[in-house]
């Protein structure tokens, strides 16, 4: 079966442009490409010509999920089977396919109402982006440019719309409880990353975080100095996943969802890949703020 074969490009409506463009590129080291007349960013990573862009507005939330496909055979096979399952498609002009430097691409939601897009034919830099803030580079390319972990308001349904009719193979789960909170949550793979998309349930915004995974593990270290100096609100303290084994940090962008910036994450080889579940969200570490509160003074 034909399907996504990775996260191409997010979008994001920011209240502030330059709030998000001095974020982006001084904490998360990622560069502009281009900036349009009405000031929105191309932002890049790798050597894909565009991997984010940032709009203003309202909203504070992603406005679209970019999902690649090998090619128009992909592409049709795959709307072929979103209409079959009575998703509507709305074919993109050749307007926005050139705004997204794509040679053609689709737009629809998932069961949840998040706003996605399927494309092929993603143009490449002429010269591929060297970060001079993540000297050592991101892992992406192939592999896109991280993954997301989105809002599902019915996780069975959205399993099966993103399994059964985008074609993710099933990573694993984690469930456990998370300091007093109930975790259920499922795993994604497009290619070789262990996951491009993850979700659990219903969340404030359409995004509960996006993840970057630099080439070496001092980048994670340095970015969390970067993110602290910058006076960036540390959601989770660094740790180590079980399932993925990322060694990460995760903070607040400037919109209000969160971001996870890691190394070393775990390849998938679907010839020998066994779906498993765990029953902790890290090895250790990934403490949130209210790990370290003072205790409430007895009455």
């Amino acid at each position: 079966m034909k399907g996504v074969t990775q996260l191409g490009y997010m979008g994001f409506e920011v209240k502030s442009l330059e709030v998000w463009e001095k974020f982006t590129t001084e904490v998360l080291g990622l560069g502009v490409r281009e900036r349009d007349p009405d000031g929105s960013l191309r932002l890049c990573l790798d050597g894909y010509k565009q991997r984010f862009f940032i709009s203003e507005g309202p909203a504070n939330d992603v406005n679209v999920f970019g999902w690649e496909v090998a090619d128009d055979a992909a592409l049709a096979e795959v709307v072929a089977r979103l209409e079959g399952a009575g998703v509507r498609v709305t074919p993109g002009s050749a307007e926005e396919a050139a705004k997204r430097s794509v040679a053609q691409l689709v737009r629809f939601e998932d069961p949840s109402g998040n706003p996605l897009e399927l494309y092929f034919g993603a143009e490449r830099a002429a010269e591929p982006f060297v970060s001079s803030v993540v000297q050592g580079g991101f892992v992406a390319e192939e592999q896109g440019l991280g993954h997301c972990v989105v809002s599902a308001r019915d996780k069975d349904e959205a399993t099966r719309f993103y399994a059964e009719v985008l074609g993710f193979k099933l990573s694993d789960h984690i469930r456990c409880t998370f300091y007093g909170f109930p975790v259920d949550l499922s795993f994604f793979h497009a290619n070789a990353r262990h996951h491009s998309l993850a979700f659990g349930g219903p969340q404030k915004k359409r995004i509960h975080h996006f993840m970057l995974e630099a080439k070496h593990m001092d980048e994670v270290g340095l970015c969390f100095d970067r993110a602290l100096k910058a006076g960036v609100p540390i959601m989770q303290t660094l740790g180590r996943h079980p399932n993925d084994r990322m060694f990460s940090f995760y903070a607040k962008t400037p919109s209000g969802f969160q971001f996870e910036f890691g190394w070393g994450g775990r390849q998938v080889d679907d010839a020998t890949w066994e779906p498993t579940e765990y029953h902790c969200i890290s090895e250790w570490g990934h403490h949130p703020p209210i790990a370290f509160a003072p205790p409430k003074p007895k009455s």
